[in-house]
């Protein structure tokens, strides 16, 4: 009789808590705040993946808060989709376009080091000789490192000793700058000794844009518009912003979802480029094929691994090589990638140059990173790469 007592309370206690537990979860079902994952076969048609991306991509925004994203996929060297969802403004509720320019931030670097491998084909430089023979406008500052060994093929791979850099110094597009040489000048300050270590550096980047001024006798915007951008097709992409611009870049929205103004860095060589998220596809595109600016064997030399001792970042890559991170998929397959990071923005970049396949991410959400892997991942299992290794970069970096 007791047992049978005992049992009828703990019922109570069960159908108490039960019941209530139910209730929330189909209020949070019912409201999207719980979303099951439903995945694409591999290999299914293109309709049918955009379909899921279409329910998919709205559904991971409201979960991680995230207010735009523009995404562009490359399948067999083509465009073969490009989608805006969300907002570029959220208080004045200005949609987000396709055609809408976003800062790229550290893609940028990708395109740097194209920049630099354009005056190795002409013989302009040599990528292990002291990169000061090369620097007749500027010189380093003072530090506790000599600066005579640093090398262009050091500062590509990151191994140069230089620090990452203030990220910090931004501007709005009205307002009076400093220089890249004079943020250089301060910044530029060896942390170790050269060629020991790999370490991220803006500075490295920063410093290169100097490098293909001084050299070509160009500024580094006009001389990336003109080699690289406009012979690509990339028409919407810019390092300056007009402010008659439309449409105007997107406002970004920061870790505590707070919006950030338009922002311009001093330096642009490290993450400064604007652009469209089909005019970043037509890049990976041109990393993928034979094209009017670079060759291929300057493209295959940007994908070897230079470092492979990444640190925190070997999570995620097998190393890193000329402005690109290089993995190995879990099929076997050779993956190049990089992502882009500042205040209030958070992009990325994926190309796999074997199956002609490539996704570009752009989003003005620097909490970005879940969703970006989420989305990495979906299609990963829908190209075939395997999951595995494109949720790896969950943890991976965004510079």
């Amino acid at each position: 009789m007791k047992k049978i007592n005992l049992f009828k309370g703990i019922k109570k206690w069960i159908w108490f808590i039960f019941v209530p537990t139910i209730i929330i979860f189909l209020i949070m079902l019912l409201s999207g705040s719980i979303e099951f994952y439903r995945n694409v076969q591999m290999g299914a048609p293109l309709e049918e993946y955009k379909a899921h991306m279409d329910k998919r991509i709205p559904a991971l925004m409201r979960r991680y808060n995230i207010p735009g994203c523009n995404i562009a996929l490359v399948k067999d060297s083509e465009i073969a989709w490009a989608q805006s969802y969300g907002y570029a403004d959220v208080a004045s509720g200005r949609a987000l376009t396709v055609d809408t320019p976003m800062s790229v931030q550290s893609i940028t670097k990708s395109i740097t080091a194209w920049g630099v491998m354009i005056l190795l084909e002409k013989g302009l430089i040599d990528l292990d000789v002291p990169v000061s023979q090369y620097l007749n406008s500027w010189q380093f500052p003072a530090t506790d490192y000599s600066t005579n060994q640093i090398t262009v093929r050091q500062l590509l791979s990151h191994t140069s000793g230089m620090p990452l850099g203030d990220f910090t110094n931004i501007y709005s597009p009205e307002e009076a700058r400093p220089t890249n040489r004079d943020a250089m000048t301060k910044e530029a300050k060896l942390i170790r000794e050269p060629g020991k270590k790999f370490s991220y550096s803006n500075v490295g980047y920063n410093i290169l844009e100097i490098l293909i001024e001084d050299v070509t006798g160009q500024s580094f915007s006009d001389y990336i518009r003109t080699k690289i951008l406009l012979p690509l097709g990339m028409n919407n992409s810019f390092f300056d912003i007009e402010p008659t611009v439309n449409p105007y870049p997107p406002t970004g929205y920061n870790l505590k979802s707070k919006p950030v103004p338009v922002y311009l860095y001093p330096s642009k060589g490290s993450g400064g480029l604007f652009a469209t998220v089909t005019d970043i596809a037509l890049f990976a595109i041109a990393e993928m094929n034979d094209n009017s600016v670079i060759s291929q064997e300057s493209i295959n030399q940007m994908y070897q691994l230079e470092c492979q001792k990444i640190g925190v970042y070997g999570l995620v890559f097998n190393g890193y090589g000329f402005g690109h991170y290089i993995e190995n998929l879990p099929n076997g397959a050779l993956s190049v990638s990089h992502g882009g990071q500042g205040n209030g923005i958070m992009t990325h970049l994926q190309i796999v140059p074997e199956t002609k396949d490539a996704i570009v991410i752009l989003t003005n959400s620097q909490r970005s990173w879940p969703f970006i892997a989420y989305i990495l991942r979906d299609w990963g299992d829908w190209r075939g790469f395997s999951s595995v290794g494109m949720e790896k970069i969950i943890w991976g970096h965004y510079g």
